[in-house]
């Protein structure tokens, strides 16, 4: 009878054992697994973080280009100002030019 319920407990102990391994290989996997998830989750929120950094640059640059944009309409305007300017000062010099050609005939025909 003592032989026999050694045997038994030392099967229950053996099973006990087996059933302690399975439990920490399936911690383990488990630990991995989520350790792997937590890897790939700090990545896609890195490369989250980069992409708005990115978004960030880009909406930068595009202010900076109206900016730019904008100076030069500007520009453009005032030199469409002056040229309208030099247009009218050109005009009023030609006609100047034609007075003076017309008084010249004018003096040589009363010198003759």
């Amino acid at each position: 009878g003592a032989g026999r319920s050694k045997m038994a407990a030392g099967g229950a102990a053996d099973a006990q054992a087996r059933f302690g391994h399975s439990v920490k290989g399936l911690l383990t996997e488990k630990v991995t697994s989520c350790g792997t998830d937590v890897i790939a989750l700090t990545k896609q929120v890195l490369k989250g973080s980069r992409s708005a950094e990115l978004l960030g640059q880009a909406a930068r640059n595009m202010v900076m280009q109206e900016d730019a944009i904008l100076h030069s309409e500007d520009s453009l305007r005032k030199m469409a100002i002056i040229t309208t300017h030099l247009q009218y000062q050109q005009e009023a010099i030609q006609k100047n030019v034609e007075r003076s050609s017309n008084l010249q005939d004018q003096l040589s025909h009363l010198l003759k």
